[in-house]
């Protein structure tokens, strides 16, 4: 098992390590010329260097193609034992002049040590097999590079999806072509995708999860280990979710009936770890990792717990019912600031996950996930951030207004999001009057609207503005305001009743349109 600390990424993380090339892939250039005569035929080769030193073995990195004519060779046994100790790739020996041909004892050395070797023709220069090895790593760092390239837009297209968590994994497995887990420090599969492990590779990984996940000094960011030949990692993810503790835990009724007090459960927080399970470990896969790592760390920012989601809600709803000197010292700056109203398009539920992850797509933490009947969220946004469509979502939104005018900001934004219900967009913007209804006095305009408006209680007027702003679509509004088209009728029709006017009347409509606006 290797633990090693992972520097925190970003998105844009830096581009996977150069691959190394095949040994088989160099003996294909035809051009060079090269026979491998002995040793294993698989090699990795990371470098190419040449060396005529009896003894080359302080000079080498490891992993090179290793070239040499073998003008100091006189010991060709004790010669390939030290290349293979400094973890040399494999030895391209020319021919001629010194050698006529490659030394049957050098032979015998490097099938004896498990070394490659290659016969390098006399009219092949070294140079060229350098080359030849350069070029051909560059095109698979190329490769590799696209590849990562479009595993971190596939993930980053994954985590604006209402699903964001499973659909990273399911990205992530895909790309690495691989099982990819989200587990708890107790090893718990919150999420999952890719084919399942076998038993003893599950208990593996859940090893690696509680080794990254302990709460201790110096606990690595990542680990990774192998089981029945398949690579295992894991890694810390910044997400944390919140369960009672065990010693806290109460059967219903057991502290009443011993005259106790029954306390509340204490949470406590659990680390989160990103497993991943493959069957081959490419250079880049660390890389398209650790994107998924940033991702998985903000998606699963909900999971810090109740307490921490029920303290942003509670804060959004402060900040649209108090009064703004209650609420100014927790924003500091003023403002602007934008309200958002947001419902899923595939009328499910928001949870604070989903919730939290429409919030860090728009650029805030302000996420009140509890809105209304439950299956709306609300975000507030500071300037400079200002909302744009989001997959998955339906958006309404007001324009940017100052700290106290947030509750009628907020008032604007459900509306938005109606209209955008309605109308079938994914973003609608709520604006207070402008043009010419703003070059009347709003004192004046607010006492014309009262009066006008004051025969129709507030759901007959809220039916009113509806309808009106849909160009009197009965379908539409019923959609809007989730009642029976049947409903809308009555309800209209009642207010050509109490108002004694034709609301046909092109001109009635614009008037009551106007007075309807300066709520």
């Amino acid at each position: 098992m290797d633990e090693s600390s992972m520097p925190s990424p970003s998105v844009t993380a830096p581009g996977p390590p150069t691959p190394p090339v095949p040994l088989a892939a160099l003996l294909a250039r035809e051009e060079l010329g090269l026979r491998r005569i002995a040793g294993p035929a698989e090699a990795d080769l990371l470098w190419v260097h040449t060396s005529e030193m009896a003894d080359p073995y302080p000079y080498l990195l490891g992993g090179e193609l290793l070239l040499s004519a073998g003008v100091l060779l006189t010991d060709p046994d004790r010669y390939v034992a030290r290349l293979v100790e400094a973890g040399a790739a494999a030895l391209g020996f020319g021919v001629r002049p010194v050698h006529e041909s490659v030394p049957e004892a050098l032979v015998e050395a490097c099938d004896r040590h498990g070394l490659p070797l290659l016969e390098v023709p006399p009219e092949t220069p070294f140079t060229t097999i350098a080359r030849a090895v350069w070029r051909l790593m560059a095109e698979a760092r190329h490769r590799e590079l696209r590849r990562v390239t479009r595993a971190q837009q596939a993930l980053a297209t994954a985590a604006a999806r209402p699903d964001p968590v499973p659909a990273v994994l399911h990205q992530l497995a895909a790309h690495l072509d691989g099982r990819a887990l989200l587990l708890t420090a107790t090893g718990e599969e919150l999420h999952t995708a890719g084919p399942g492990p076998s038993p003893e590779t599950a208990a593996a990984l859940a090893r690696l999860a509680g080794l990254v996940t302990r709460d201790r000094p110096g606990a690595p960011a990542s680990a990774t280990d192998t089981a029945g030949g398949t690579h295992l990692s894991a890694y810390a993810l910044g997400g944390e979710i919140h369960t009672p503790t065990r010693g806290d835990r109460h059967p219903q009724g057991q502290g009443q009936a011993r005259g106790k007090r029954v306390t509340a459960p204490r949470p406590q927080a659990e680390r989160l770890a990103l497993a991943l399970a493959t069957r081959r470990r490419e250079p880049g896969d660390h890389t398209v990792a650790g994107i998924a790592v940033v991702l998985l760390s903000l998606l699963t920012a909900p999971h810090r717990g109740t307490a921490a989601a029920d303290r942003s809600a509670a804060l959004v709803r402060l900040l649209l019912g108090a009064s703004p000197s209650e609420v100014a010292p927790l924003l500091g700056p003023e403002g602007p600031w934008t309200v958002v109203h947001a419902r899923r398009t595939d009328g499910t539920r928001a949870d604070a996950l989903t919730a939290g992850a429409l919030g860090a797509s728009l650029g805030s933490t302000l996420v009140d996930a509890g809105y209304g009947d439950g299956d709306a969220v609300r975000v507030l946004l500071q300037e400079p951030h200002a909302p744009a469509p989001q997959p998955g979502w339906t958006l309404g939104a007001a324009t940017p207004t100052p700290l106290p005018a947030l509750p009628t900001a907020d008032l604007r934004a459900a509306r938005a999001l109606a209209h955008a219900e309605a109308t079938r967009t994914p973003l609608a913007t709520e604006t207070p009057a402008t043009g010419l209804a703003s070059l009347i006095p709003p004192d004046r305009a607010a006492a014309h609207a009262r009066t006008l408006l004051a025969p129709l209680t507030p759901p007959l007027a809220e039916t009113l503005r509806c309808w009106l702003s849909l160009h009197g679509s009965w379908d539409r509004t019923a959609v809007a305001l989730a009642v029976h088209r049947n409903t809308v009728r009555q309800r209209i029709g009642r207010c050509a009743e109490l108002l004694g006017t034709d609301l046909d009347d092109m001109d009635v409509r614009t008037e009551l349109w106007f007075a309807l606006r300066q709520e």
